[in-house]
């Protein structure tokens, strides 16, 4: 259940193609043998409305959180969420050169309790893969 969360603010969409940066990062987060791509999302959302630092309108935030189902330990999970903010900064090292930019990657464990959810997309990806529609 790795889901990647990508929140920005709106400043950054002239500067950034968040198309590639989803693409990137769940590429990335695809090759992670400790998160399986059945349950692999990756989103994005504008924050229209927000204030940073000195609220200087250059400034900008790109915040970025994983969350994942408990079990995994602490050096894995940091593993996982060095490997992902490390994507991250690289594909957006040139907007960071040029713009006041506030980045920051976090993962998060869901408690099992207080989570419920339904997915049929093993058996929909086991399926393609046996037919080679991978």
């Amino acid at each position: 259940m790795p889901h990647q969360i990508i929140e920005y603010s709106k400043n950054l969409v002239p500067q950034l193609d968040i198309t590639k940066l989803i693409a990137a990062l769940h590429g990335c987060a695809a090759q992670i043998e400790a998160l399986p791509l059945a349950g692999l999302r990756t989103r994005a959302f504008i924050a229209e409305d927000y204030a940073i630092a000195d609220q200087h309108p250059d400034n900008a935030y790109l915040a970025v959180t994983l969350r994942i189902g408990q079990g995994r330990s602490d050096a894995l999970r940091e593993e996982i969420g060095k490997t992902l903010y490390e994507c991250l900064c690289a594909f957006t090292a040139d907007l960071q050169a040029s713009t006041p930019l506030a980045i920051s990657y976090e993962v998060q464990e869901i408690d099992p309790v207080t989570r419920w959810n339904k997915n049929n997309l093993r058996e929909h990806l086991a399926k393609r893969f046996l037919e080679g529609d991978k």
